[in-house]
């Protein structure tokens, strides 16, 4: 990554790279927490697992010749949504949302763009919820808003983006088109396994609170009693 930008950016792109490692730090532990929560509340992960990386100098470098922008440290952090990112995969297509509505609510996150390839798949069948949000990074002096690039899938959903990748790579992104057709098959049988999966896991929870009636699940995970909340960043006289 050092190597990315011209020799006298060189400090300047250091310190992008220390604001967008922070904000993939931050939004992490914010997931981490809530998944947490969620299992302490309900006995159950809505998170499979939770990946994070930083854009590699080479996709950086084509996304600016694409939008014919110069290669400058302000170009990536102006035009370049994506530097630092994170990938969420869920169980249900359901957990996708919740996950969403989430982190939305977390009062220092700025949603700035969704886009949801669920409800409106791309043409070659990628689906997909994604969300450009920023999060407060404190330095010494100092505090910047920095973005980060959420994208929340299913394994199923996941499962089918990472194969075509590397079916589209070795064409160098130009497959045949009955590759690119069984391909977009692909997705919609990924699609009805999603739905289906959803189904089953929503009749399995119907079944479960008709036999458990003392313990309902529902959305809201019961908060901290109010009484007690002012104690958590409270200290007594010794």
């Amino acid at each position: 990554m050092q190597q990315l930008v011209y020799y006298d950016e060189e400090e300047e792109w250091a310190k992008a790279l220390l604001l967008y490692n922070a904000a993939l730090k931050e939004i992490s532990t914010k997931l981490e927490i809530l998944n947490n929560e969620f299992k302490l509340a309900h006995q159950y992960n809505p998170i499979e697992h939770i990946t994070s990386r930083l854009k590699s100098a080479g996709s950086i470098a084509r996304k600016l010749r694409i939008k014919q922008k110069e290669l400058t440290v302000e170009n990536i952090v102006r035009y370049i949504n994506d530097v630092a990112g994170i990938r969420i995969i869920c169980s249900f297509t359901s957990d996708i949302y919740r996950m969403a509505a989430a982190i939305t609510k977390q009062n220092d996150v700025t949603v700035l763009k969704v886009k949801d390839y669920i409800a409106n798949p791309k043409p070659n069948g990628y689906t997909s919820y994604h969300m450009i949000v920023s999060v407060p990074i404190f330095l010494s002096n100092d505090v910047i808003n920095t973005k980060v690039e959420i994208q929340i899938r299913t394994i199923a959903m996941d499962f089918w983006a990472s194969l075509e990748h590397k079916i589209y790579y070795k064409f160098e992104g130009k497959a045949p088109e009955g590759i690119r057709e069984e391909l977009r098959q692909c997705a919609d049988i990924i699609s009805f396994l999603d739905r289906k999966m959803l189904s089953i896991n929503e009749s399995v929870n119907n079944y479960h609170q008709d036999f458990n009636s003392n313990q309902v699940l529902n959305n809201d995970i019961d908060g901290i009693p109010n009484s007690l909340k002012p104690l958590y960043g409270s200290v007594t006289a010794d």
